[in-house]
């Protein structure tokens, strides 16, 4: 017990007039109750402001004085408190006496009269329920500090919590704009990782272009046919024109735009991709093209879409680990309908045979930055900027994939009004071509490039070689297999399907073992190591044609010393 209970607790007497205030007293502490004589009244004032659970006052004590600081105190306690005062009458009735006591009775406001002489009885009993109505108002004292407390503390609570919302809505804010930030400069890395997956298709892209110029500057030089001169001028300005279009395609790529559409038609968009997308494809990888007969075109930025289809070509490479095809398509879908789009829609489709997708996976793909590839194998940005094209363009995207079997992204991209505003040839259209022209031997060229092609068929030429072209590496096979006469194999690396040179140098030597093979490449280096493991010797791209003789003319030489032991 605190000692404001002990004062709380007490019974003050005021009686300074004989004897009253002590046997009062006496007789209080008999019944277990703490009595305090007090023995004047400012002397009680300050003892009730201290505590007090009733007041005994003999009415002598404060007839005819000045009792106003007492009923100051009264009138000012607290709301929940109500004195209890037991006022002891006087036995003797003097004229004045009434008045005064009723305005004392009044201004005590909770207070009981006691006739003298009282029992002791009387005055125990009056005191005891004194004090009890006392400790009921205690009880709601204890109450209404509690809820203030509790009130102080929600207070404070609800001031912290506004403080720190503030703080987080602040922080959240600029989250935001930092996200919004990076979110444009990670689009831009996932460009620039774009033409990353590029470079080395890029790099033989363009030294077969270089091969095509310089190797026609130096067979001009030595060819006086005025027919055989045109198609050397006609190869190395379609050449040009390749590199032009392969240029407008990178800068596409690498531009910071908001989206430009206007009406393409996709087998035309797709088509003139499909060399980059081999270039950019493991040689493992295939791409298969399928676009409906009647497909309709479509309104979408012609840049973003190349960017989005090679991002998703990528995606479904690095699904397949160990090869296989990649199939895009498209289809006219008529009067489409959900929740937010309504019409006519060209749905284009990337389908792999890979590894496929967890329904966990499927639900986070779209999430920016959300990858499951290795640490620096990809940004988390790609799947979302696909997204981000289809829903800016007007349409949206659909992902179907199935664990272990493959996946398919399907975009539903808004049919155009409008025709096509160009038409452009797709930049590979493969065949078979052959030369004849018997005197040193018989070649095999293997080549997917038709300027190339036709350039290194008029170096052999004039070198004394008959020439007989294969535009892939299922194709040299087929012409190896007919029993046709072949002294020497002369291929590409880099080539579009399942096989790329260095297979198809290990296939012939299964079939033809002791038949020389050179290889050739616009991106030497990406092969180097590989060749080297095999012993066969690579000619990088743009050679001279007295480069070319060289290597022919060791290879054939020595070409017993190559095979393996």
């Amino acid at each position: 017990m605190t000692e404001m209970d002990d004062l709380d607790g007490r019974v003050l007497v005021f009686a300074p007039v004989g004897r009253d205030g002590q046997a009062a007293a006496d007789v209080i502490r008999r019944a277990d109750l703490t009595t305090f004589v007090c023995s004047q009244l400012p002397e009680l004032v300050r003892e009730i402001a201290r505590g007090a659970a009733a007041v005994l006052i003999a009415e002598e004590g404060l007839f005819d004085q000045d009792f106003s600081t007492l009923t100051d105190w009264v009138a000012n306690q607290p709301p929940w408190s109500e004195l209890p005062f037991v006022v002891l009458t006087s036995w003797q009735e003097q004229p004045a006496i009434g008045p005064w006591r009723t305005k004392l009775m009044a201004e005590l406001r909770n207070a009981s009269l006691l006739e003298r002489p009282v029992q002791i009885m009387t005055l125990t009993s009056t005191m005891r329920t004194a004090v009890r109505a006392r400790n009921r108002q205690y009880e709601i004292r204890a109450l209404l500090q509690t809820q203030a407390r509790a009130a102080e503390e929600l207070e404070a609570k609800i001031k912290a919590r506004t403080t720190e919302l503030a703080a987080k809505n602040a922080e959240l804010r600029e989250q935001m704009a930092e996200r919004t930030r990076m979110e444009e400069a990670l689009r831009q890395a996932q460009k620039i990782e774009a033409i990353g997956q590029l470079t080395g298709g890029v790099a033989h892209d363009f030294n077969n272009l270089l091969m095509v110029i310089s190797g026609g500057l130096e067979m001009l030089e030595r060819q006086t046919d005025p027919a055989r001169r045109r198609r050397l001028l006609e190869g190395m300005h379609q050449a040009a024109q390749r590199g032009a279009a392969l240029t407008r395609q990178l800068l596409a790529f690498s531009r910071r735009s908001a989206l430009r559409p206007e009406p393409i038609d996709l087998r035309v968009q797709i088509g003139g991709m499909r060399e980059l997308l081999d270039r950019s494809l493991r040689g493992d990888v295939h791409v298969a093209l399928h676009f409906a007969d009647d497909l309709w075109p479509i309104s979408v930025d012609p840049g973003e879409l190349e960017l989005v289809v090679l991002n998703l070509a990528v995606n479904a490479r690095d699904a397949m680990p160990r090869g296989g095809a990649i199939e895009i398509s498209a289809e006219n879908v008529r009067g489409y309908r959900d929740t937010e789009l309504a019409g006519d829609y060209v749905r284009l489709s990337v389908t792999d045979k890979g590894t496929g997708m967890s329904d966990e996976v499927k639900a986070h793909v779209f999430e920016p930055f959300y990858t499951t590839k290795e640490i620096g194998r990809g940004s988390g940005l790609g799947l979302a900027q696909v997204h981000g094209f289809a829903k800016q363009s007007g349409g949206t995207v659909q992902i179907e994939s199935d664990l272990g079997h493959g996946t398919t992204v399907s975009l539903l991209l808004p049919r155009s009004s409008e025709p096509p505003l160009r038409a452009e040839r797709p930049l590979v259209d493969l065949h078979v071509q052959t030369r004849t022209s018997p005197e040193l031997g018989s070649v095999l060229l293997v080549e997917d490039d038709d300027e190339v092609a036709a350039l290194v068929t008029e170096m052999l030429k004039q070198l004394g070689y008959q020439v007989l072209r294969a535009a892939s590496a299922v194709a040299a096979l087929g012409a190896l297999s007919d029993g046709r006469a072949i002294d020497l194999v002369l291929s590409d690396i880099m080539m579009p399907g399942d096989m790329n040179g260095i297979e198809l140098a290990r296939e012939i030597r299964h079939r033809r073992r002791g038949l020389p093979v050179l290889l050739t490449s616009g991106y030497a280096e990406a092969a180097k190591d590989a060749a080297a493991t095999e012993g066969i010797p690579v000619l990088p791209k743009p050679y001279r044609i007295d480069e070319l003789a060289a290597a022919l003319d060791g290879l054939m030489t020595d070409a017993p010393s190559r095979l393996p032991k």
